[in-house]
């Protein structure tokens, strides 16, 4: 990490792993379960697989520290739906879930402090 006036910087991994385990903190405190975290493959990453009720559900954590950059939820545009779709399509293989099991794609955006979970944010895309 680089010093920079007195604050030490951070890059963009580094970064995206804190919101990503304060979003599985978040997430633990609404009832969801924690299965895995960054689980990648060829096709792309999903930032955590959780349980939360009956559902398996794949979620993308995006985080602006103002809309400078434009809203949390823009960066999960039709390309990264895709992507996200394909690996859990992957994930559902590799860890020998039925084509039935019930999933979802939810997005926890971390704008600043405040944290939003858009359940179901967007259908499978093929």
């Amino acid at each position: 990490m680089q010093e920079r006036d007195g604050w030490k910087r951070m890059n963009k991994r580094q970064v995206g792993a804190q919101y990503e385990q304060a979003a599985a903190r978040y997430l633990e405190q609404r009832g969801y379960r924690i299965i895995e975290s960054n689980f990648r493959c060829r096709c792309g990453e999903i930032d955590l697989v959780a349980r939360e009720g009956a559902y398996l559900v794949f979620v993308e954590v995006k985080y602006r520290k103002d809309t400078g950059a434009g809203e949390p939820l823009e960066a999960v545009d039709y390309r990264k739906q895709r992507q996200i779709s394909r690996t859990a399509a992957f994930y559902l293989l590799r860890r020998g879930y039925g084509e039935n099991t019930p999933c979802r794609f939810d997005v926890v955006a971390i704008l600043g402090e405040e944290v939003r979970v858009i359940q179901n944010a967007f259908e499978y895309v093929p």
